[in-house]
């Protein structure tokens, strides 16, 4: 997606061969234009299949999966939470992520009356690195016996391996754009 390519040479900010800062468009500030794009870019590769519901986990891919349910014409969106509150029951599905960029782990969990047997699901993410939390909704969605019928995210780590991991499961992925590697303060994308 040429757009979001753009947008991540002209605005991204190299913090090291493998962080590139795009918070001023994608998960601290948003650019809705942009955003309401790339869930375009995503109901073009997946408009073929029956969605139900748009999954995704807090924080940064709930405003990316806001878009894409808008953009799939979907009822609703669930996201996994991260943290338990004194409101989270006992009557959830869990998964343990690990978080690249904060360097910790965390158990998501998902009530389990907001996922279905049988629901189709497109998982939504801003970033693909390592896959870690697309394993983890997937996992989700298999104890609750839905179907996921994509993962979809906007900017894809793919020197990372969160790809292979997540298409290991059966899951097509799409990315939005596909950082191949950053080298020398450059970023390289890779068009597959």
């Amino acid at each position: 997606m040429k757009e979001l390519e753009k947008e991540i040479l002209e605005k991204g900010i190299i913090i090291n061969s493998e962080i590139v800062k795009i918070d001023s468009f994608l998960n601290h500030q948003i650019n809705i234009e942009l955003f309401m794009k790339i869930a375009q870019h995503f109901k073009k590769h997946f408009g073929d299949r029956k969605v139900d519901k748009i999954m995704t986990i807090e924080t940064s891919g709930i405003a990316l999966a806001f878009a894409a349910a808008l953009e799939f014409k979907t009822k609703n969106l669930v996201f996994a939470k991260k943290n338990k509150s004194a409101i989270t029951g006992d009557n959830v599905y869990k998964s343990e992520v690990y978080s690249f960029t904060k360097k910790k782990t965390n158990t998501i969990t998902i009530d389990k009356m907001y996922v279905q047997p049988g629901e189709n699901i497109l998982i939504v993410d801003d970033f693909l690195a390592a896959g870690s939390a697309g394993c983890g909704l997937i996992d989700i969605c298999r104890q609750a016996g839905a179907n996921v019928v994509g993962f979809a995210v906007a900017v894809e780590k793919s020197f990372q391996g969160g790809r292979k991991k997540i298409e290991d499961l059966g899951v097509k992925v799409y990315s939005g754009a596909s950082i191949k590697s950053i080298e020398n303060g450059t970023i390289i994308f890779d068009h597959h």
